[in-house]
């Protein structure tokens, strides 16, 4: 006997037949990444970095409670715990120098680590006025430190601090150049470069995820050292523990005005080719997007409270420098010009527009030469040093 074909029956063979010529058909879906390493809907997501702990939100009536709150939420992100071992400084070595000398000094810069900095001290009688310098990243990790500080008694880094003195720094080393203007100068190697490593570019990334399995962040333990480095400068009797300055440049950079946000010792920054919104720096072609060395600038949840010149923001109304190169493909220029803006509209409501500074070098890639080093030295001198004479800011 026969079954009838219902209407049922006939429904539910079109139904098959449908999904059977549409098996292998993916129209439907949205990719889930797209070229660059962004997530599809990532305009979407672009749009929705408004940073709803900013205080140009106005949601505070006192700039001071507001800087505490954005302090604190940069503070908390960092997933680090504070130190409490003394740092218990050791000299390691020690060369003379014209007018200044170097030391490579050990001391425990967490509670969890000991490291080896490098110091140089001017020859004339203290208190100085000192800089901690922070080193770029540059996919280049068998020098950190020595990026900043000229090196001695390692032949091979000598010489690859040398080569990288002439690509970014018209052969100059910015640190020995600070010395010799009178600044106490000290660079420590961010965990993964020099002495504390080197690391291939590829372990970043591994790096990175282990420091999260264990509760803690790999760009929180960056912070958090840099942070310790300007305790330590004010912890020694010959510095000027109201005048010290930091600079950076390129990852460097993002370290300065980081660590200008996390700390009150701080009394001017100089930021050198690491700046902008993230909303402008999270659009396809970007470097930041490339994963590996993002790993020392991620702090996860922070950018939907608060943005790069919120964050850079929180050191306001004191002295900052940032300076961007006109041909510096990393840092598009409408980043950096809505990052600015932003910035000026806050140091102008605290009353210090005079104390912010932001310049583009038309003719500059990512790089800090000489033509940019004097402009930045005499700024810091006017800010360190105010009873040095100086050709004045250009």
């Amino acid at each position: 006997m026969s079954i009838p074909f219902t209407r049922q029956a006939l429904l539910l063979t079109m139904s098959l037949a449908s999904f059977t010529t549409q098996a292998g058909d993916t129209t439907w879906q949205h990719p889930g990444i797209v070229e660059g390493n962004l997530p599809a809907w990532y305009p979407k997501l672009a749009q929705q970095l408004a940073p709803s702990d900013s205080w140009l939100n106005g949601h505070y009536a006192q700039f001071s409670t507001w800087r505490a709150h954005a302090r604190q939420l940069v503070r908390d992100a960092l997933l680090t715990p504070d130190s409490h071992r003394p740092f218990a400084p050791e000299v390691l070595s020690r060369q003379q120098r014209d007018g200044y000398h170097a030391e490579k000094v050990a001391l425990n810069i967490t509670d969890d680590s000991r490291i080896a900095a490098l110091v140089l001290t001017p020859d004339t009688a203290g208190p100085h006025p000192a800089i901690v310098l922070l080193h770029d990243h540059g996919s280049k990790f068998d020098i950190g430190k020595e990026k900043m500080i000229r090196p001695w008694g390692d032949a091979a880094k000598e010489a690859s601090a040398k080569a990288w003195a002439e690509k970014f720094f018209t052969g100059r080393f910015v640190g020995d150049e600070l010395a010799k203007r009178g600044y106490k100068v000290i660079a420590i190697d961010a965990p993964g470069w020099g002495d504390r490593g080197p690391m291939t570019y590829e372990q970043q990334q591994a790096l990175a995820s282990n420091f999260f399995n264990f509760g803690r962040s790999l760009a929180g333990e960056m912070a958090y050292e840099d942070l310790r480095t300007v305790d330590f400068l004010a912890s020694q009797p010959d510095v000027d523990k109201a005048h010290i300055g930091v600079l950076g440049f390129s990852m460097g950079g993002y370290r300065a005005w980081q660590l200008a946000a996390l700390s009150d010792k701080v009394a001017a920054t100089a930021v050198i080719s690491w700046f902008g919104t993230w909303q402008g720096l999270m659009t396809p072609g970007n470097n930041v997007l490339r994963g590996q060395s993002a790993f020392y600038m991620l702090h996860p949840g922070l950018n939907a409270k608060l943005d790069i010149p919120d964050i850079a923001a929180i050191a306001a109304p004191a002295p900052m420098l940032i300076f961007s190169g006109g041909k510096d493909k990393l840092f598009p220029a409408s980043a950096v010009d809505a990052a600015w803006e932003k910035m000026h509209r806050i140091w102008q409501s605290q009353g210090g527009e005079s104390h912010l500074l932001t310049r583009r070098w038309p003719d500059l890639g990512h790089v800090f030469y000489q033509e940019q080093q004097v402009v930045a030295f005499d700024w810091l001198d006017r800010w360190l040093q105010p009873g040095k004479t100086s050709p004045g800011i250009k």
